[in-house]
């Protein structure tokens, strides 16, 4: 029998019947917290000093580790240690909470939670895109969700935990095609015309003017507004966590006895070590734009110019020290500043038209080409990283430029042949 406290039990324990082997079990981590997803690492063998031999090498790679490969994890419990030690400290809290969505709401739904993890085949892959497209969801977010198994499961069998990863023989969905609703030029100056008599034109107009992202423009400050705009923050609403303790198990709820981690006492913010934010108020926080081009300054010329001096001779000081702010000085909600531009849309374009602000960033570039700004030059301004991406966001429905170029293609075709002038 074995010695007294060494984990290494006979099996069966009962030694009136026959001897089969001996067994030992090293608890794993639980990345639920659930009893039913409770891991653990099973050692047997018929000669016991092979199973403390591999015993002590299991709890060493343990150790460094801190996990060891089993063939019992779920999908669920794979997934949810994968949010929690590889992305959310990799990837931006906005990121992060795309993740999360597309992991609980398609991903595992598709695999199945119980499903074992080293039994996800190729197959079981390409069926997550037919159950994305058959709910009405686009080829794009079928795509991303590719991306992030793929991402997850390169992650697993970097652990050992699968043998290779099935995402890798499956192609991934292509990228829909969209139409995107943009502004004409001269739409874009009934807009401006439109906006003239309204408290928030200066809102608005900023955008128009200077292809400036939504959280850019909400999170301008006025110590950043000068003969130049500097648009190195942007405002954005973040998640809080819950800091009260673990997360519960099914049925029960956190110890602070609140749902929603804003709500709880010990609320906290989990971002990555090198994310630079500042908190404003409640979930909304300054944060610097995701790539170096993004953190750009550009110059503040007339109209636009007049306009925010204008505006900041009538408007009020918030504490915030920002230059949009609510009418009582808090700052200006993301989602809500992008249901005021859908309302301004109606009103000066009707209903049958789908402007999204983040577009309007295609209408000022379709501007600057057309006063014939240099491409460099242009993406500098609208702070893209390439000028393929740039000439991406360049519209394809000036109707104007086409017919001047087409009128110059039959001017040039309608003169007259060399031998008809010598003749």
């Amino acid at each position: 029998m074995p010695v007294k406290n060494e984990p290494i039990f006979r099996v069966p324990a009962d030694e009136s019947k026959p001897f089969k082997y001996w067994q030992a079990t090293i608890e794993l981590p639980n990345p639920t917290g659930r009893a039913q997803d409770r891991r653990r690492k099973y050692i047997r063998s018929k000669d016991r000093k092979v199973v403390r031999k591999r015993l002590h090498e299991e709890r060493e790679e343990l150790r460094k580790k801190g996990d060891l490969r089993t063939d019992s994890m779920t999908v669920e419990a794979w997934f949810t240690y994968w949010l929690e030690t590889y992305a959310r400290p990799e990837v931006r809290p906005t990121t992060f909470s795309a993740y999360k969505i597309n992991v609980t709401r398609q991903i595992i739904p598709s695999l199945g939670a119980r499903t074992r993890l080293d039994k996800i085949t190729p197959a079981m892959v390409r069926r997550l895109r037919a159950d994305i497209l058959a709910k009405g969801l686009s080829s794009t977010y079928a795509r991303n969700a590719h991306h992030i198994l793929a991402s997850s499961l390169r992650a697993a069998a970097g652990e050992g935990r699968i043998g290779f990863n099935p995402a890798e023989y499956v192609t991934p969905p292509r990228k829909a095609r969209t139409t995107l609703d943009v502004m004409s030029l001269d739409e874009a100056l009934s807009l401006i015309r439109a906006i003239e008599e309204r408290p928030d034109r200066a809102r608005w107009a900023t955008s128009l003017l200077t292809a400036a992202r939504r959280g850019e423009v909400i999170g301008l400050e006025w110590d950043r507004v000068s003969d130049v705009l500097d648009l190195s923050w942007q405002l954005q609403r973040l998640t809080l966590e819950h800091g009260c303790g673990d997360a519960p198990v099914a049925g029960r709820v956190w110890p602070c006895g609140k749902i929603f981690g804003a709500a709880c006492p010990e609320k906290r913010l989990i971002v990555p070590a090198d994310y630079d934010y500042r908190h404003l108020t409640g979930g909304l926080y300054l944060t610097r734009p995701k790539s170096a081009s993004g953190w750009r300054i550009i110059p503040l010329v007339d109209p636009l110019r007049t306009t925010l001096e204008a505006h900041r001779a009538t408007t009020p000081d918030n504490e915030y020290g920002l230059v949009f702010a609510r009418e009582d000085g808090e700052p200006r909600d993301p989602i809500r500043d992008s249901a005021d531009w859908r309302t301004l849309m109606r009103s000066v374009f009707g209903d049958d038209r789908s402007i999204r602000l983040h577009d309007v960033r295609h209408t000022t570039v379709d501007l600057l080409y057309a006063a014939g700004v240099p491409e460099d030059i242009i993406q500098e301004i609208v702070g893209h990283s390439t000028r393929t991406m740039t000439r991406a966001y360049k519209s394809r429905s000036d109707i104007h430029r086409l017919r001047d170029a087409m009128e110059q293609l039959s001017a040039l075709l309608a003169q007259p042949a060399r031998g008809e002038l010598e003749a």
